[in-house]
């Protein structure tokens, strides 16, 4: 995937400059950390506001104190650092990205957690088969220690320090942190129940700071140039930048946009939808994203705005529809994916995704029953009260944001039989009236993501 051409005022805190210039002083965010020390290194990632890119936006310096407090009273002295950059979303293309574009900055960010909670060893975990991204990485790895910043010495500290590259293979649920943790000990990949967190018990039952691939490079940059500076982009509640995968009928890439940018603004990027056509809806956060309408477009790209929108951040997924999409297919198509996808651990996931599924086929197919769309709310509401992990929670997204926005497009589809968009091809045929009047409110599952 290409990188977009950004305005010539947004900043570059995850990606390389074009001129070269983030790659002047390497490693100086490690070099400054272990001069500040773990309690001095938090403190400067506190003082940025960094929250997780990963989807949750949960505070970093809070994640990484917890781990580093982590059983001190109990003697625990082992504790690991796990970086994610699996890409678990085919939608999505950021990590990898990322990963091509920036390995040194994910490699520092990646040593400089370790080495703010007291751990010895930092696995950064990447998709099996993507050998340039292991390359890459274990090179800047190499560099790193060939500048003495890792080893068993590192920087003359004394203290262990070392970053490996673990492939893994999976699905869709390696983005969630317990799964992943999961895979690298060679487990089922299921979502464990929390607390405790892995903070607490974490990889080998021990703590553990499981971190987003961009989140890493963002602390790496937050090392090297200072927390105001972090500041100076993004918002107050969101600062600093995140990147973004960006597709629309018109094309798509990848670009680093600052915290708080509108939707309208990121789906300009990809050139909108090309002549002709009007924006319809916005897809945000992957493939258990919520579908927002137009007149969503000035809604801003940060973690609370979205949750309230009924969308979240997600794997940084944007992917923008015109008149030509038709919003009944796009939700049943991405719930059908999220029911695939799920481990199946808890019975609403593994029977309550699978017959909102179902819901969705039955509309698009135009072979609806009376009840369907009540039936829909009821289910969307026990899975997200009893969910085990976000995935559960978010995957009832798709149809009930769809409920939420496009209502008449659904009704078009449930009581004539008929796609506005003409995408689908439903039967009013053998079909009974429908009488569901339901219309979602309350059902808005949190828009927290692991990692």
């Amino acid at each position: 995937m290409s990188l977009l051409k950004t305005p010539a005022g947004w900043p570059s805190i995850l990606l390389p400059k074009a001129d070269g210039g983030a790659g002047k002083d390497a490693f100086s965010g490690l070099r400054h950390a272990i001069h500040l020390g773990p309690t001095g290194t938090i403190a400067e990632v506190a003082a940025s506001g960094l929250r997780g890119h990963g989807g949750s936006g949960y505070t970093t310096a809070d994640k990484w104190r917890a781990a580093a407090l982590a059983g001190r009273d109990a003697g625990v002295s082992t504790r690991y650092v796990v970086v994610n950059g699996y890409g678990a979303d085919p939608s999505s293309l950021t990590d990898r990205t990322l990963l091509a574009e920036n390995p040194a900055g994910v490699v520092e960010g990646a040593a400089i957690a370790a080495w703010a909670i007291g751990a010895e060893e930092a696995i950064i975990a990447v998709r099996a088969g993507e050998t340039a991204a292991i390359a890459a990485l274990e090179g800047a790895i190499a560099a790193a220690g060939a500048a003495g910043l890792l080893g068993n010495d590192a920087a003359g500290t004394g203290h262990r320090l070392e970053v490996e590259v673990r492939t893994v293979q999976g699905a869709y649920m390696l983005g969630e942190e317990t799964v992943l943790i999961k895979a690298l000990e060679g487990k089922r990949g299921q979502p464990e129940q929390r607390p405790p967190h892995p903070t607490e018990d974490g990889l080998w039952g021990k703590p553990t700071v499981v971190q987003n691939a961009q989140t890493a490079a963002a602390a790496a940059w937050i090392l090297a140039h200072g927390a105001a500076e972090f500041r100076q982009a993004g918002t107050s509640e969101d600062p600093g930048t995140i990147l973004v995968d960006v597709r629309g009928p018109a094309g798509g890439g990848i670009a680093e946009v600052p915290f708080g940018t509108t939707l309208a603004a990121i789906a300009k990027l990809a050139g909108g939808t090309g002549a002709g056509h009007e924006i319809k809806a916005v897809l945000v956060g992957g493939p258990s994203g919520g579908i927002l309408p137009a007149d969503h477009l000035t809604t801003p790209y940060t973690f609370e705005a979205l949750r309230v929108a009924g969308a979240h951040v997600g794997s940084g997924s944007v992917i923008v529809a015109d008149e030509r999409a038709c919003i009944v297919d796009l939700a049943r198509l991405l719930t059908r994916y999220c029911a695939d996808e799920a481990c199946g651990k808890t019975i609403p996931c593994r029977i309550g995704t699978r017959r909102m599924a179902e819901i969705g086929e039955r509309l698009a197919g135009g072979t609806s029953r009376a009840g369907d769309l009540e039936l829909l709310v009821d289910l969307a509401e026990d899975i997200v009260g009893s969910a085990l992990c976000d995935h559960e929670r978010l995957a009832t997204l798709p149809l009930m944001s769809g409920l939420r926005y496009f209502r008449p497009e659904i009704d078009a589809h449930l009581e004539r039989g008929e796609c506005p968009a003409g995408v689908c091809h439903p039967s009013a045929l053998g079909r009974p009236p429908a009488t569901a009047t339901t219309t979602p409110s309350a059902t808005q599952p949190s828009s927290a993501s692991p990692a």
